[in-house]
């Protein structure tokens, strides 16, 4: 007799982590401030929300034995939007340190998982190494920001801006979370081949994240 259908899947996890991303990334396309202290405290909740769908995950999808890529990631989110929620530590160069050390750590942890997947014939491993590889190209554009960045720029019949790398810095964390939301969201959505559901597939983390 075949078991039952799980109510509660990765693909859920894949469609909670998308939702929140999607929350960040309008929470940053919409704010005129783009400051330390709103960029840390979007990507706070941000974090912290995705740690706890994680161990969610790793509580009701992942079988026994393959449930550490949830709980190693819901640790990671859950520290660094810790840390980022501490409103005297909300500095540009803690921006910079917490965000970029979150998305090398859970940007690694996604590949690792995606290329041991790949190798089981996982289904998930392509979503799995897509967002980790999304996680390491935010650090690495965020790493090529010069320490003190400052330009000024002229809009015609608007005057004058100035452009700063904390700026840019927290744009691209919204960005990076609008790709997540959307890859995640298109994998939720996407059904998984008969042969895809197994335990083997069901354990595999945010199937995606940094996040």
């Amino acid at each position: 007799m075949s078991a039952p259908a799980r109510a509660f899947t990765v693909r859920h996890i894949q469609l909670l982590r998308a939702a929140f991303a999607a929350i960040a990334a309008l929470m940053v396309t919409f704010s005129s401030d783009h400051s330390a202290a709103v960029g840390l405290a979007v990507f706070s909740g941000f974090a912290i929300v995705t740690g706890f769908v994680l161990a969610l995950g790793a509580w009701l999808v992942a079988e026994p034995g393959h449930r550490w890529p949830y709980v190693l990631l819901a640790v990671i989110d859950g520290l660094a939007g810790m840390v980022a929620g501490v409103p005297l530590w909300r500095t540009e160069d803690m921006f910079f340190v917490v965000v970029i050390s979150w998305a090398v750590l859970s940007g690694v942890v996604e590949i690792i998982v995606g290329l041991r997947g790949r190798r089981a014939n996982d289904p998930l491993a392509r979503d799995q190494l897509l967002i980790g590889g999304l996680g390491i190209l935010l650090a690495a554009a965020l790493l090529l920001i010069p320490a003190g960045f400052s330009s000024d720029y002229t809009v015609d019949d608007a005057g004058t801006f100035q452009l700063t790398g904390i700026i840019l810095g927290v744009g691209m964390l919204g960005g990076y979370a609008a790709l997540v939301a959307v890859f995640l969201g298109i994998a939720g959505f996407t059904p998984l081949r008969d042969d895809a559901q197994t335990p083997a597939a069901d354990a595999a983390p945010l199937s995606g994240g940094a996040a």
